[in-house]
């Protein structure tokens, strides 16, 4: 696999003071974001957080997105840890193909049976930039902040103790009801 990565750059936020380092796989490019004292974590809550530019940078309403990703940089902020911002947009369908999805999902269909249609699996992620993330940063053992059980799989499977599994519960509203409800009943998600 070849990645290129970054130094590792200081990054004040509203949430608090993070350290950041970039990880190019590809034409992808993924970030950690990491607390002041990440190094001296045994066992660091962590967040892999799929990329959303339509919620986490433009703030629709649709999804919980963005504020899963707030609730994280904030926890994190005050109790140490790491956020992967996975840059895999709509489950990696990509941002076209996401937006082709959301019209289908205009016209009455769930989240999963719009990317079906479209000719993708309901979901089409690849973690193995998160494996290398987790090597390179040292990450032996954590408290994953998650709702999918996918993701606790993929960590498992890695042979990294889950410590603890923190849910990553916000409010949701009229226009995100439907796809949390399907993210629950068809994809397993723990709300």
């Amino acid at each position: 696999m070849n990645i290129q990565i970054s130094n590792i750059a200081k990054l004040p936020t509203k949430y608090g003071k993070f350290k950041i380092k970039a990880y190019k796989q590809e034409n992808q490019e993924h970030l950690a974001i990491m607390s002041e004292d990440f190094e001296t974590l045994d066992s660091p809550y962590i967040r892999i957080h799929s990329e959303c530019l339509t919620g986490d940078t433009l703030g629709s309403l649709k999804c919980d997105c963005q504020n899963q990703l707030d609730l994280s940089l904030k926890f994190i902020s005050l109790n140490g840890g790491l956020v992967i911002y996975h840059r895999q947009e709509g489950r990696n369908i990509g941002l076209v193909n996401k937006v082709n999805a959301y019209a289908l999902q205009d016209l009455g269909r769930n989240t999963i049976e719009a990317n079906l249609e479209l000719g993708f699996k309901e979901d089409e992620r690849d973690y193995s930039i998160v494996k290398y993330i987790f090597e390179d940063l040292g990450i032996k053992k954590l408290k994953l902040i998650t709702n999918n059980p996918k993701k606790i799989e993929y960590v498992e499977s890695l042979g990294i103790n889950i410590v603890e599994r923190i849910p990553a519960i916000t409010k949701s509203n009229k226009y995100n009801e439907g796809y949390i409800s399907t993210k629950k009943e068809q994809m397993g998600h723990m709300f």
